[in-house]
């Protein structure tokens, strides 16, 4: 069972009532610029063991009477077809996600913006399609001199000239395919056209990382810093809320930048500004919903060492530069770790030397480390998850859970009539394998119902993995990492040596 550092029922709690708070603080109405993912946040569960992935959405499910979404897509970001690199799909689509994730949960869809709007073709394309599906479509354009010129922004030459979104509920979240989307941008141009109509409004930021009230150096900001090296994003203390309050609070440098010019600008729309630092404008409580510090402590270190290992295949594929991979290094010195902290890695890399061929190691979340070579049958990775269910189910080792008269078959499928080249069995194909062997067999069916438990488990692997094994290992929760290198570039290594 994987250690908890975190209260996720406190933080669902805590979160709602001050978002509630903020909402009654202007007088009724909130915009909330809503950063980092809705559904998915597995960073945030990997940092804060407890936090639940899907924590977000559940937290404003508590608000969801209350609550519309608003959705902002750069049209620049459209016309060039700019995609989420972790889900491989472009922005546009990625909006139309989204609009069918919220209206499943029950939220109410209230518009789309698109901003930094010039009549792009793809741009006026995706209006009408989203149109077509009865979702409104708001405008909004690009303003000369933005961000800095705040009398000819907060005027009608400015947002003036964008198009008034209405909105019915006294909470207007605005979330986003991607960063650069102009979330902060719309909101500010909200409050210019409510304030011009009389509507007392206001506008708030919800983020999870940087914790505020956590220490510059905590590895729980430090690991936030790690997962965004490659967008020159740095933590920093607040200048402004130490001068205001003198306390302490972290912040990151793009809030702390363009703070003088936002605070400026919320003075010229309602008269004053509400906020004396970036960290008022705030919402988050995660900071109060540790429970446990060493298991946060420890999480975070690890998330930084994957981060680490993510950069170097990110290099390897032409992603980032080589400047990303000496970031994430000077943070591991900060923390006093090395790869070496990683228990798997080392386990991993040991037994791929020992057997001359791809190697892989799982820690299971009690912390015993198992260990898979790759087989006629089966790779390396699935491998080492049976080897791991055979540990959680305490079957013996030598027993075999899947006759290979079940997998052989497949086998000869896979290169036979499908013309696969490689004809080991991926984790997929294996988990199937084992899922119709545990209809007839005890042995197969008691390891079957331990693949729950292998959520939280860290794995690393001794060459780059498969996208089919990748894709398996995190549905299953498991934590991966790998070397930079496949297995073609090993061999050649090896036979230089």
């Amino acid at each position: 069972m994987e250690k908890k550092g975190f209260d996720n029922a406190k933080y669902l709690e805590m979160q709602s009532a001050k978002i509630l708070e903020r909402i009654n603080m202007f007088g009724g109405k909130l915009y909330l610029e809503f950063g980092g993912k809705l559904f998915d946040d597995h960073h945030a569960s990997r940092v804060l063991p407890g936090f639940e992935p899907d924590s977000k959405i559940k937290m404003l499910s508590q608000l969801k009477d209350q609550a519309e979404i608003l959705i902002v897509i750069n049209a620049g970001d459209i016309e060039k077809n700019k995609q989420r690199s972790d889900l491989g799909i472009t922005y546009d689509v990625d909006v139309l996600r989204l609009i069918d994730i919220f209206k499943n949960n029950d939220f109410y869809v209230g518009s789309v913006v698109l901003t930094k709007f010039t009549y792009q073709p793809s741009a006026i394309a995706f209006q009408k399609r989203l149109e077509m599906r009865g979702i409104k479509v708001y405008r909004h354009f690009p303003i000369e001199g933005y961000p800095s010129e705040v009398e000819k922004i907060v005027s009608d030459e400015g947002y003036g000239k964008n198009e008034y979104v209405i909105t019915t509920r006294p909470l207007v979240v605005v979330t986003a395919p991607g960063p650069g989307s102009g979330k902060m941008a719309t909101c500010l141009s909200q409050l210019y056209h409510e304030n011009k109509r009389g509507i007392k409004a206001g506008y708030a930021k919800y983020e999870t990382f940087p914790v505020w009230n956590l220490p510059l150096n905590h590895p729980v900001n430090i690991a936030y810093e790690a997962a965004t090296a490659d967008l020159n994003d740095m933590n920093m203390i607040d200048p402004f809320h130490l001068e205001a309050y003198g306390e302490m609070s972290v912040n990151y440098n793009r809030d702390v930048e363009i703070f003088p010019v936002l605070s400026a600008m919320l003075e010229k729309v309602l008269g004053k500004s509400p906020y004396k630092s970036p960290t008022d404008m705030g919402v988050n409580m995660a900071g109060y919903c540790i429970v446990d510090k060493d298991v946060v402590f420890n999480a975070s270190k690890q998330e930084v060492i994957r981060r680490y290992y993510s950069a170097l295949l990110d290099v390897r594929k032409g992603v980032i530069g080589k400047e990303t991979i000496s970031k994430i290094e000077v943070l591991m010195q900060k923390l006093l770790i090395t790869i070496n902290d990683r228990a798997v890695v080392k386990q991993a890399l040991d037994k791929a030397s020992l057997t001359g061929a791809p190697a892989c190691a799982l820690q299971l979340p009690n912390g015993k480390i198992v260990t898979g070579k790759t087989g006629k049958l089966m790779g390396a990775s699935s491998a080492v998850l049976l080897n791991a269910l055979k540990v959680l189910a305490g079957i013996d080792d030598n027993l075999d859970i899947i006759s290979s008269k079940v997998l052989e078959p497949i086998q000869t499928l896979k290169v036979k009539h499908m013309g696969s080249a490689n004809p080991r069995l991926h984790t997929d194909e294996v988990l199937l394998s084992l899922a119709i062997s545990a209809a007839t067999d005890s042995v197969a069916k008691k390891a079957m119902e331990q693949i729950s438990n292998l959520k939280g488990s860290e794995f690393h692997s001794s060459v780059v993995l498969s996208h089919v094994d990748k894709k398996t290992l995190k549905k299953l929760g498991i934590n991966i990492t790998s070397e930079p290198y496949r297995e073609s570039e090993v061999c050649a290594l090896e036979q230089k040596n």
